[in-house]
């Protein structure tokens, strides 16, 4: 078998707050294979966004390893892991996060110029597109709705062909119709350009698209099955 494009060894999270360390993981171990679409389930609390938030680095585990395209995400600076989500990371949040002096084009086009991209505009305009913008590409985040915001961060993540997605509770802010509009975009975006998607979701009907369900609980792997069990 070929090795896993994400592998976690007995990853713990320890965080400071006002009352003391917090201890938010617990010895997790996870192996993600290239291609796989995953699902991390589980109720609020139990860990599922502290850990995608380190599988992309953007937390920075307290023990164990975290292993990403072979590279391990634990050894590297803050300057070396933002350069190596840029090459090989898509991330999509629940709140979007747009800059609101950007346009939607200007919003996608930027993180590609800052890799270096000479396409970035005309990339940014085909991701757009695909993902229904053709017409709102000069709005501004406060002239469009969360669920035209959620499409703009989609094509955002998608714009540099990221080897893996990460999508933290992507229709968390949505109603039922713009929910299943950007779950199936979720999921085209991954067919279309063949990246390994990982999600945190508390939607059953989004978690059983996934080839495979992780839960949390209380920090520690519950249970992992194929979605269709």
């Amino acid at each position: 078998m070929a090795a896993p494009i994400l592998a976690l060894k007995d990853v713990t999270l320890t965080l400071k707050g006002n009352a003391g360390a917090v201890e938010i993981l617990h010895g997790v171990s996870l192996d993600v294979q290239r291609g796989e679409t995953l699902g991390l389930v589980g109720p609020s609390g139990s860990g599922k966004s502290s850990l995608l938030m380190l599988m992309g680095g953007l937390e920075r585990a307290t023990s164990g390893t975290v292993m990403a395209m072979g590279q391990d995400l634990t050894a590297m600076n803050e300057d070396q892991l933002a350069r190596f989500r840029r090459q090989h990371m898509g991330v999509v949040f629940q709140s979007f996060h747009l800059i609101p002096t950007m346009t939607a084009l200007e919003n996608v086009a930027t993180p590609l110029e800052l890799a270096g991209a000479p396409d970035a505009f005309e990339r940014a305009e085909e991701e757009l597109r695909a993902v229904g913008l053709a017409t709102r590409m000069d709005h501004y985040p406060g002239q469009m709705s969360g669920g035209e915001q959620q499409r703009v961060a989609l094509a955002r993540a998608a714009a540099p062909r990221p080897d893996t997605l990460l999508a933290d509770e992507p229709t968390g802010n949505l109603d039922g119709a713009n929910g299943a509009a950007i779950m199936d975009l979720l999921f085209g975006l991954r067919d279309r350009h063949g990246a390994t998607l990982v999600l945190v979701t508390h939607a059953p009907e989004l978690a059983a698209r996934c080839d495979r369900i992780v839960g949390l609980l209380d920090g520690r792997v519950d249970r992992a099955r194929k979605a269709a069990e």
